[in-house]
């Protein structure tokens, strides 16, 4: 409550107005059935928007299932979910598809996005070449997390940033995506970066 002065009865008091969260779009990336819709779905705080298409036998010839033999849908546009960071900031998290042939997509899912979150999967690391690049190209700030699949991640970070042929600046992390708290801290460690490019280019 803040008082101020009343010309005709003295005081009376204001309720201070509260600003809303500062809205944030971050986009997540990864080949196909490297967790992008478990992470969104285990992140969100409303009831996440996916756009999950059954796979028909057709596609089972064009995706490689050997990994995710239980896998029965995949994205055919895009996954979206929201979460309340704090009463500043609130994050809106987009998930690409992971196939190549829907990668015309791309570019509507992630316009406007501050920065992105590439998921790899260290069985098939060669899955996530096309996201690492998108986001070089486009100069985006990006990080990247290893899912922990089964608690179990095949190569150390080392080796998975040579393969990738990822710079140093670019955050990699390990992480579970079926778990709140560690999606949580995998879209932190992007935020963080988008917003040291952004107090950089200020800087400068």
């Amino acid at each position: 409550m803040v008082s101020v002065p009343s010309p005709t009865h003295g005081t009376h008091s204001v309720t201070a107005v509260e600003q809303p969260p500062v809205p944030v779009k971050l986009v997540i990336a990864g080949g196909f059935g490297v967790g992008k819709t478990t992470a969104v779905g285990s992140i969100s705080e409303i009831r996440p928007l996916t756009t999950e298409a059954a796979i028909t036998e057709v596609a089972a010839g064009v995706d490689d299932l050997s990994h995710t033999p239980g896998k029965t849908t995949t994205t055919v546009a895009m996954d979206f979910g929201c979460i309340t960071i704090d009463p500043t900031l609130k994050l809106y998290i987009f998930g690409t598809p992971g196939q190549d042939r829907f990668g015309f997509m791309w570019d509507d899912v992630v316009e406007g996005a501050l920065g992105g979150l590439v998921i790899v999967d260290t069985r098939r690391l060669d899955d996530c070449y096309a996201a690492v690049d998108y986001f070089e190209h486009k100069g985006m700030p990006f990080a990247v997390a290893v899912n922990a699949f089964d608690g179990e991640v095949h190569h150390n970070l080392d080796e998975v940033r040579w393969a990738l042929d990822v710079s140093d600046h670019v955050p990699l992390i390990v992480f579970d995506a079926r778990k709140t708290g560690s999606v949580r801290d995998a879209l932190l460690v992007v935020l963080e970066v988008a917003l040291s490019r952004v107090e950089n280019t200020t800087a400068g």
